[in-house]
């Protein structure tokens, strides 16, 4: 699919010069979401205050001031993200009728250099989710095949990227829900190093691994998104210090030492999907990279880890929702404990009350020992054979998920959907960048390579995706 946006730098350019306008962005961006609202990716769009901050971007413009590096871009956040101008409900029941009061650390920082958010994307309710078919809301269709899942939880992020709804989209990535959808819809998905960029402001699933996704047409719009995103942020305690610069110069593939990942090339890969790698890194080879098989024995482990400390902090982070502060409180509940039990039975749906009894489970004191302390030896482990696999590679590759995009309602056993994760939790649980670039088609569903990278790595980890992108192409 082409696009009708030119690259973001270019737009910010051309909005500074006064070749065109922010308010005709933002129009432009608001129409296509109308003309496309068949597929379901959007939850709310937040109109007026995306037509007046384009006003004031085109009046600092006007009076020849600097209105930016992302001078009236419009972009559109996944419904987790708490932003002015439409209601934050994280594609949930129990957070209907929420209005932010204060915006997400990354909204601010891309505010502060003219970006315009306008809508809010569709999501499986929570985060929880491979496919958006766990939004609470409706299920978001595949931009190739409209019978088809777009990936998940940031499905409708992907979507209205593919769609040309806008420039980029905000995703969250706590096991790999910006590159899996990035993958089956076919865009650029990047996750970031744990605590590159601020997680203020963000509805929480599970804190360990939760990071923000940047999803865009192509590799150099998200860097330029993640250079203006990353950084220190005093509201979160968990953010680490950015590198100098995440925009520049692709890097140059001749003589990268890249490990293929030996696990995820062996049986549960969909064939066609695998030979769709196995091209994507011919073409890496053919351009000069030394690519060598590399294995990861804990790897198989990483997805029942994964399922058992992410429930184990989504229980934690869930239990804020009782009714009593904000969201959806039972009104006929005549005291507090029918309150809590009313409201969080009638609000959660059946996956956010899945996690919630497993990690409640896992983290109860006959099994704390049994599970949930076992898990976090098995996560140390995997972080040590990580950076062991680092000290002999610059990057590791491998595919994104073990299929295309599946039908939609063709996956009813919530244990087979989890699976859907097997090849993205990995980076999550070792808090390492990753990166899902399309490599090609599979008839007409798109396939997405990853990249990764050791930690603080991003810059470099984005350079050579550049290089790697304009080889797949």
């Amino acid at each position: 699919m082409g696009s009708q946006w030119l690259p973001i730098a270019d737009l910010a350019a051309d909005v500074q010069a006064g070749k065109t306008s922010a308010l005709e962005l933002v129009e432009k961006s608001l129409k296509t979401i109308e003309d496309q609202q068949d597929y379901k990716a959007i939850i709310a769009t937040t109109s007026d205050r995306a037509k007046e901050r384009a006003k004031t971007i085109d009046g600092l413009v006007a009076a020849g001031k600097n209105a930016g590096r992302l001078a009236g871009v419009p972009f559109i956040a996944k419904d987790n993200f708490l932003v002015y101008g439409a209601e934050t409900t994280a594609a949930s029941n129990i957070l209907k009728g929420f209005s932010a009061p204060y915006q997400a650390s990354v909204i601010e920082k891309l505010e502060a250099e003219g970006a315009i958010c306008v809508a809010k994307a569709n999501m499986d309710a929570f985060g929880h989710g491979a496919s958006t078919e766990n939004s609470d809301f409706f299920v978001t269709k595949n931009p190739h095949d409209t019978s088809r899942v777009p990936g998940g939880s940031s499905g409708g992020s992907a979507t209205s990227v593919v769609l040309d709804m806008a420039p980029f989209a905000l995703g969250t990535d706590t096991g790999g829900s910006t590159r899996q959808p990035a993958s089956m819809s076919g865009c650029v998905g990047y996750k970031p190093t744990y605590g590159l960029m601020s997680r203020s402001g963000i509805v929480a699933m599970a804190s360990s691994t939760d990071t923000v996704g940047t999803l865009a047409r192509t590799t150099s719009d998200a860097a330029l998104v993640v250079d203006v995103m990353a950084g220190r942020d005093d509201l979160d305690g968990t953010t680490i210090e950015r590198q100098d610069s995440y925009v520049g110069a692709h890097a140059s593939l001749k003589g990268q030492k890249i490990g293929l990942i030996k696990e995820w090339m062996a049986e549960g890969l969909q064939d066609d999907v695998k030979s769709v790698v196995e091209t994507a890194i011919t073409k890496l080879q053919a351009a000069g990279a030394e690519v060598s098989e590399v294995s990861l024995p804990s790897l198989p482990l990483a997805l029942a880890v994964y399922y058992i400390l992410v429930p184990a902090e989504i229980s934690s982070n869930l239990s804020r929702y009782d009714g009593q502060r904000y969201g959806y409180s039972s009104p006929e509940a005549k005291d507090l404990e029918t309150s809590y039990r009313r409201t969080r039975e009638i609000g959660f749906g059946k996956e956010a009350k899945r996690r919630i009894m497993i990690g409640t489970y896992v983290l109860s004191s006959g099994y704390y020992d049994a599970y949930y302390k076992k898990a976090q030896t098995v996560r140390t482990k995997l972080i040590n054979e990580f950076n062991d696999a680092f000290k002999q590679f610059d990057f590791l590759v491998g595919p994104v998920a073990p299929t295309t995009a599946f039908k939609i309602g063709a996956i009813a056993d919530p244990l087979q959907m989890y699976l859907c994760d097997v090849m993205t939790v990995a980076a999550n649980m070792v808090g390492c960048p990753s990166i899902s670039l399309p490599a090609g088609l599979s008839g007409n569903l798109p396939v997405g390579l990853q990249l990764m990278a050791p930690q603080k790595a991003d810059k470099q980890l984005l350079a050579l995706a550049g290089s790697a992108e304009d080889l797949l192409k």
